[in-house]
């Protein structure tokens, strides 16, 4: 069989810069550090196009803190200021998450910034995290947060569409198959993450390179630093960024640190075309649940 010739559902390569960075519990801080750091990730040659931070870079990553740092969207200070920053530098920001007040419910919610400024994206982190490993962590986002109720994808400019979720959204392969496959045909995944020292070590690199085959698109995976000076919860760290064909093309430390990747539109083709896996989709036999209506699909 022939493979059918595709078209890369990237239109130009795209420089990309994850901000790896711990948050302690000064948020005024927390905010002047992302600064700092985007600061410095748009002062790369060559240019990027797209800064990514973390999960809760604005706040501990802790179930009884999230109320106390939770703000409004889009009149909170952490929205104002990473809008001010994306038009700034003319850049795209995927705003890691913050907590987000909506009436009495607390969220986990991450924002995307197109180069003027706008929020051209808003995902509510849909799985929460609650677990129990025996000898390892116990953790319950549900004693605090609400669940987002939509998987998220949306238009990244010229580049094309993307998806995005939130840490534990990436155990769930529904949300980045329900982006690659039409009518999206994503290029990218984007997952800002928290995982830890228990469970990263199991899954992290694993996950997200299942992601990028079963999908053939890029995933991107922006983890806070690990603080072990600070205590409290442990961030893994090694945030990453892996290919189309499940190769790891950039990863972090565990400490501070900007990584730079780019992603190449022509790996996307290359990828598709060899082992064609959405040409080969057998909807016949399992269905398509992309495009279920009852599947629910936003981009705010």
């Amino acid at each position: 069989m022939t493979s059918p010739v595709l078209k890369s559902p990237l239109s130009k390569s795209l420089r990309v810069a994850l901000l790896q960075l711990k948050a302690g519990a000064d948020k005024s801080a927390n905010l002047a550090k992302v600064t700092k750091y985007i600061e410095e990730a748009a002062a790369k040659t060559p240019s990027v196009d797209l800064v990514m931070l973390p999960e809760c870079f604005n706040s501990p990553y802790a179930v009884d803190q999230f109320r106390n740092y939770a703000e409004n969207i889009p009149e909170g200070e952490t929205t104002k200021l990473l809008s001010s920053m994306a038009k700034k530098h003319g850049i795209y920001i995927i705003g890691g998450s913050i907590p987000e007040l909506d009436s009495d419910k607390i969220y986990n919610t991450s924002l995307t910034f197109s180069p003027q400024g706008e929020i051209i994206a808003k995902h509510r982190k849909a799985h929460l995290f609650d677990i129990d490993i025996p000898d390892g962590i116990t953790f319950q986002e549900s004693l605090t947060l609400t669940g987002g109720d939509k998987a998220t994808v949306f238009k990244l400019g010229d580049y094309g569409n993307v998806g995005l979720g939130i840490c534990y959204d990436i155990r769930f392969p529904e949300l980045a198959s329900i982006a690659s496959r039409s009518p999206y045909n994503a290029f990218a995944m984007f997952y800002p993450g928290a995982f830890n020292t228990t469970t990263g070590p199991l899954h992290w690199h694993l996950l997200a390179r299942a992601r990028a085959v079963d999908n053939e698109l890029y995933t991107i995976l922006c983890s806070p630093a690990r603080d072990v000076e600070g205590g409290g919860y442990q961030a893994y760290g090694h945030s990453l960024v892996v290919d189309p064909s499940g190769k790891i093309i950039a990863e972090a430390g565990e400490g501070e640190e900007i990584l730079y990747a780019e992603l190449d539109k022509d790996v996307l083709t290359k990828a598709r075309e060899g082992i064609p896996v959405h040409y080969q989709r057998r909807f016949d036999i399992y269905g398509d649940f992309v495009n279920d209506k009852s599947t629910k699909v936003g981009d705010k």
